[in-house]
């Protein structure tokens, strides 16, 4: 909450001229602010007589964190279908919850769900909580945020888990900070030490060089956002029995501020290299945009999407959607094939779970060898021409 101290304050109308939100006014010389605040803190600083400050809500260590029990996942629901990640922490849902010997649950949110409830439980759910409302047919922060809190606050799981999407990076910092807990985002391996039932929440940290874990020992839930493509879904069980909940928010929880005028689904985002079985990717050793043609060229013939490394997109070759790596997309392909790609650590985390990787690189040493699967070393133009014309041989 953003404080004004009356006193201090001298009606200058700086944190007005600041605020790009319109979020705050001076009348009758006090500065006032309205409900458009984000809490930025651009107001604070310019303040010079420091009558601005943001209140906090203070994290205390939990007395009884065993009134915390279970495994919750936020299943992300979008355009229909729930979304493939939701499987994902299910998959090492069911693990952390099966380590622990307590319930896996799932959240589901949206309008007009059908059989989604049904399949997550066919993924291995226990509990689903699934809240049926035209107020969530496009997602707010707002909305989306009210209603995890409460869940969480309600059913008290000692841990909740979302997917690292545009959506789950938006809103579960929210929920985080309304819970007074931590949070850690991008995570790529997760485990429950059995002594003290922490969640160890591992992920990339200073720009990919190093795997940082992360505890969060104090309070509960603990939470923690979970890269797309780096867990593994249960199997499908359509058999499999569990239990569907239609949970009833208040009235007020499904009002927002923010209302969607509407949904536009740009084109560039039709591009979905996390969901599929081979990618063919380019990097800095392609020289420019032209090379890219090659590429699509072996994709077309292997039936696969195009990559990319950071390196080519910040060259303006391709467009950011085609981005492997720490700061673009986690691939989980059968097949990854890297072409003039050296392999730095920040690509690498974005693609080495692949069951296969074929690597061409002239250089010898390049460091994309060490995660390959099978290595060719040569000049990409020279190479994979002939692959595809050998794919093309074998395919008559």
């Amino acid at each position: 909450m953003l404080r004004v101290d009356i006193e201090a304050c001298i009606g200058c109308g700086v944190c007005e001229e600041e605020c790009t939100f319109a979020a705050i006014e001076v009348i009758d010389g006090v500065a006032v602010v309205n409900e458009k605040c984000t809490l930025c803190g651009s107001c604070v600083d310019s303040c010079e007589a420091e009558a601005l400050s943001i209140e906090t809500k203070e994290k205390v260590v939990q007395a009884d964190l065993s009134a915390w029990s279970g495994i919750m996942i936020f299943a992300e629901y979008r355009q229909g279908k729930v979304v493939p990640v939701s499987y994902e922490l299910l998959g090492i849902g069911r693990q952390l919850a099966d380590q622990q010997k307590v319930r896996l649950s799932a959240v589901l949110l949206g309008a007009d769900l059908g059989e989604a409830a049904k399949d997550l439980i066919a993924y291995g759910a226990d509990t689903v909580y699934q809240v049926d409302d035209p107020a969530l047919e496009y997602f707010t922060d707002e909305i989306y945020g009210n209603i995890l809190e409460d869940l969480a606050l309600e059913k008290k799981p000692e841990v909740v888990l979302a997917g690292a999407t545009a959506i789950g990076r938006s809103f579960i910092p929210l929920v985080a900070t309304a819970l007074a807990t931590g949070l850690t985002a991008d995570c790529t391996q997760l485990a429950i030490r059995p002594e003290d039932g922490v969640l160890l929440q591992t992920r990339p940290a200073f720009g990919g060089n190093i795997m940082a874990t992360i505890e969060c020992p104090h309070t509960r839930p603990q939470m923690a956002t979970v890269r797309p493509r780096v867990m593994k879904a249960a199997p499908h069980d359509p058999q499999r029995k569990g239990e569907i909940i239609n949970y009833k928010p208040q009235a007020e929880r499904l009002q927002s501020k923010v209302k969607v005028l509407r949904n536009v689904l740009e084109e560039q985002d039709q591009v979905n290299i996390t969901e599929g079985d081979i990618i063919v990717a380019g990097g800095r050793g392609l020289d420019n945009e032209k090379g890219f043609a090659l590429i699509k060229q072996l994709a077309d013939v292997v039936g696969g999407a195009v990559g990319a490394s950071r390196a080519a997109v910040d060259s303006q070759w391709i467009a950011y959607p085609h981005q492997v790596g720490q700061t673009g997309k986690t691939v989980n392909p059968k097949l990854y094939i890297a072409c003039g790609i050296s392999g730095a650590i920040q690509h690498v985390v974005g693609m080495q779970s692949a069951d296969t990787i074929v690597a061409i690189n002239k250089d010898p040493h390049a460091p994309i060898f060490d995660v390959a699967t099978y290595g060719i070393v040569g000049d990409l133009f020279e190479v994979v021409p002939k692959l595809i014309e050998k794919i093309k041989e074998k395919r008559g």
